[in-house]
């Protein structure tokens, strides 16, 4: 496995091509013992959960009926902010990827779910169950890792754009559902040509996202609001308020799966005769957990599971939990790091992942109180450099 971006040390130097086929043995007899004992006490779980979701749901869209008094537009926005990030977190995100088809429930299958989001479902599990979980962490490959615009790790050449990228990074965080969007319909790379703009299949799934987008803004911006009478206006202003909340969860929680610092990112050459054991190790080298309470587990969709969901794509989401255990001294086993902090802290690394990467190699551990006018005026050379300058400048800071 030529598995790394290039490190100083190699988390899995120590193992043996025979201890990499034993950890994937050994995680194909963990999953399959999940499979085996699913049953009614797993249904009943997803059942309930749905069941909770749309109660809450039309209970803060009923609040919201009088959301022009203060305290009932703060609970109806609560309310459905938390029934939000519930569809798409718990229950659409699992259920697309599969993990109750087992049920043959055609009510909870992922050929026919479709959720509250602006992504179409079908253009989702493409981007998502296909190429993401296929190709985690892999630069180039995988455009859940950083979204396909950010810089995500050291051996990517730095340019000034990126200095940017902590401002888009909270745009697209506000706005993630579209962003999704964007990137299931690969946008930037099929509006980039007249050849691709004009690609049949591009155009059907551009129109079936404009579909989807228009239908989501009607209910939320248009008739719910509408329905609210007298309240029009602060209900439109609840339903917006949710959608951001969602969204900015949703993101935080995905930044936290695959981008705080310690998590590893892959070569393209990495996955070439890829064996399912060094499958499993890019999974858990490439994930990180959250740790917290059962309700956490919940709001994230189960995904504070990070590294057991992306072993386990197709398991059932509350099974996570059981088997963490023992993933995890399979980990210590084999002298492997399982990441796994608070939510407050994996946020905060995976923000001063993406601050650091804006920025040159080294600059900002580099950057002190006493050397700040330096460190600026270096930035502003670089910036305003050519590739000459910003060459020459980044070998004087390597030397």
């Amino acid at each position: 496995m030529t598995a790394l971006q290039n490190k100083t040390e190699d988390p899995i130097a120590h193992l043996s091509a025979e201890d990499i086929e034993t950890i994937g043995k050994e995680l194909d007899a963990i999953r399959q013992g999940v499979m085996d004992d699913r049953g009614e006490s797993d249904a009943a779980y997803i059942r309930r959960v749905i069941d909770v979701q749309r109660k809450l749901e039309l209970a803060s869209r009923a609040v919201l009926l009088l959301s022009k008094f203060p305290p009932a537009w703060v609970v109806g926005t609560v309310g459905l902010s938390v029934a939000k990030i519930l569809e798409n977190m718990e229950i659409g995100h699992n259920i697309l990827h599969g993990q109750w088809d087992w049920m043959r429930d055609p009510k909870i299958h992922s050929t026919t779910w479709e959720w509250d989001m602006a992504s179409p479902a079908d253009q989702w599990k493409h981007s998502h169950n296909e190429l993401h979980h296929t190709y985690t962490n892999v630069i180039g490959k995988d455009n859940d890792l950083g979204y396909g615009i950010m810089r995500v790790d050291e051996d990517q050449k730095w340019h000034p754009i990126y200095l940017a990228q902590p401002l888009w990074n909270f745009v697209n965080a506000c706005f993630f559902e579209y962003g999704i969007a964007a990137y299931d319909l690969e946008l930037g790379k099929n509006l980039a040509t007249k050849k691709r703009r004009a690609d049949p299949d591009f155009r059907a799934r551009g129109k079936a996202v404009l579909k989807k987008i228009r239908k989501q803004m009607t209910k939320d911006y248009v008739v719910h609001p509408l329905l609210s009478g007298p309240s029009f206006l602060p209900t439109l202003a609840a339903n917006f308020t949710a959608n951001v909340v969602r969204n900015l969860w949703s993101h935080s929680v995905i930044m936290c799966g695959h981008f705080p610092e310690g998590v590893e990112t892959f070569e393209k050459t990495s996955i070439d005769g890829e064996t399912r054991g060094e499958w499993y190790l890019r999974q858990m080298l490439g994930s990180a957990n959250i740790s917290g309470s059962k309700a956490m587990h919940i709001m994230t969709g189960n995904l504070s599971h990070q590294v057991e969901h992306h072993l386990f794509p197709d398991l059932p989401s509350n099974r996570y939990a059981e088997i963490a255990p023992k993933v995890k001294d399979l980990f210590d086993r084999y002298g492997l790091r399982y990441h796994s902090a608070s939510l407050p802290r994996q946020v905060g690394s995976a923000w001063h992942k993406v601050i650091r990467l804006s920025l040159p190699n080294g600059w900002l551990a580099q950057t002190t109180p006493a050397n700040a006018p330096a460190q600026v005026a270096k930035l502003y050379k670089m910036t305003t450099g050519g590739p000459k300058v910003r060459r020459a400048l980044q070998q004087q800071a390597a030397a």
